[in-house]
């Protein structure tokens, strides 16, 4: 080991307090460190290759190495390195949102820049909130959402969040959210207490929640649904047929903004620019960020509905809210220059085409008795791990943290493969590739997969 790295890892030990992490599993070994990335590829500080299987964060669509899209920052760094979107422009922010709205579903042609998915969801919630009021209905300020959702951090997001085990420490939170079921048909027999039910059955049955919760509250009282167009936490629940077309019907019933939270769901990880697209729906607001950039510069945004802005047109009206690196110059001249590379290279097309040969390559998993469920859309797939098949009984807490934390996160990383072992709801295996992914990376993801998976069976 060359000094110089030597270095860098010791100012990770002694300096950096990471994200969502137990230090305590660092005191004995050094913190993993990448260096640098290549197309589906990542490199730690020693040279060793991984492939990247959760594209950062559900991030890279485009892939690592890309030098247009830093060509692209540095450009606009010279030009005009920042200025704030407070009663002002900038060309990038208003090219960037012109082309974001002509992509939207529906009317929603107004784009409110972030810096990041959960200070998009906090947006989605204040604007819901305030555009409630200027119309004359003062009550409705509460939202709905899923159970074991992920939402975002910040006080309001976190509040939205369905993860019990990441709230406690944070309250008392932002109060008015309420939960429902959600759309996990793997579980639908212990979520309903109704056996056997299709998933067109249990699709209704789960947005029908949302409206008996709404009924419940008070109409009145409500402002929004927040849901995911496939469910991150818990692993990847994609919506039955004819959840959201429900969700929207009852929507509409009882004057609540639909949200899509589509931080990890938009530009192109399922195949479509927008998440709900794929499933045929119009929300009155999505939110949206990582891939938006594929991760070469934070950004973020809410998109709204058409109506949703007209109350702030007239008078002294404004919506009191923003984020001083909200469209920046630079994250949004290099979203632009994403979304170039997202139509010269049909990304959209070639993640369609691909989709059900990478579910294939999972669905081949089903074998291994460890594997109870595969789902997923696009390239976001998920990997339900069990104790027994026949029955779908889970791992208990403490099966769960040795078969996790104590071997699969570091034996599949240590195999190669960059890729998210989850226990915020049942135990599971999340994989979100780059979209320039192909047939070589699945093969290698599913190869892994199945000798990790395999050794990890054997040790229970």
């Amino acid at each position: 080991m060359t000094q110089p790295e030597h270095d860098v890892l010791k100012a990770a030990q002694d300096h950096l307090w990471l994200h969502f992490t137990r230090h305590s599993a660092y005191e004995q070994s050094e913190i993993p460190t990448i260096v640098r990335g290549e197309g589906s590829y990542v490199y730690d500080i020693h040279g060793k290759r991984y492939l990247d299987g959760l594209a950062g964060l559900f991030v890279v669509q485009v892939g690592h190495g890309r030098q247009e899209l830093a060509e692209a920052a540095a450009k606009q760094a010279q030009e005009l390195a920042f200025f704030p979107l407070w009663s002002y422009a900038h060309p990038k922010a208003a090219e960037l949102a012109e082309r974001l709205a002509a992509q939207t579903p529906g009317e929603l042609n107004r784009v409110f820049f972030t810096t990041g998915g959960g200070e998009a969801v906090e947006t989605a919630w204040k604007l819901a909130k305030q555009y409630y009021k200027l119309v004359g209905k003062p009550l409705k300020h509460k939202v709905i959402s899923r159970q074991i959702a992920y939402h975002g951090t910040p006080q309001g997001a976190l509040s939205i969040t369905g993860i019990p085990a990441f709230k406690q420490m944070f309250e008392p939170l932002v109060p008015g959210s309420v939960r429902v079921p959600n759309t996990n048909h793997y579980r639908a027999d212990e979520i309903t207490g109704v056996p056997g039910m299709t998933p067109e059955e249990y699709g209704i049955w789960a947005a029908d929640r949302v409206a008996r919760a709404i009924e419940m509250e008070g109409p009145d009282t409500v402002a929004a649904v927040f849901a995911e167009p496939v469910q991150n936490a818990g692993g990847c629940f994609p919506p039955p047929p004819g959840y959201f077309q429900r969700l929207r019907e009852i929507c509409d019933e009882y004057d609540v903004l639909l949200v899509s939270d589509e931080v990890i769901c938009a530009f192109g990880r399922l195949g479509t620019m927008f998440g709900g697209q794929k499933f045929d729906y119009v929300p009155d607001i999505i939110t949206c960020a990582k891939g938006m950039t594929s991760g070469y510069s934070p950004i973020g945004a809410m998109i709204a509905h058409e109506r949703l802005f007209e109350p702030f047109k007239d008078g002294d009206t404004m919506f009191a809210h923003g984020y001083t690196f909200g469209g920046h110059p630079v994250s949004a001249a290099v979203a632009l220059a994403n979304l170039d590379i997202f139509e010269r290279e049909d990304l959209l097309g070639h993640v369609t085409r691909n989709e059900p040969l990478f579910r294939q390559t999972l669905d081949d998993l089903r074998d291994l008795p460890i594997v109870g469920d595969v789902r997923g859309s696009g390239y976001f797939w998920g990997i339900e791990l069990v104790k027994d098949k026949a029955t779908k009984e889970t791992f208990d807490a403490a099966e769960s943290e040795r078969l996790l934390r104590g071997f699969l996160s570091k034996a599949l990383f240590d195999a190669g493969l960059y890729c998210r072992a989850d226990d915020r709801g049942d135990p599971v295996i999340q994989l979100a590739p780059p979209l320039i992914a192909g047939p070589q990376e699945f093969e290698e993801i599913g190869s892994i997969l199945r000798g990790v998976l395999t050794e990890a069976w054997a040790r229970i």
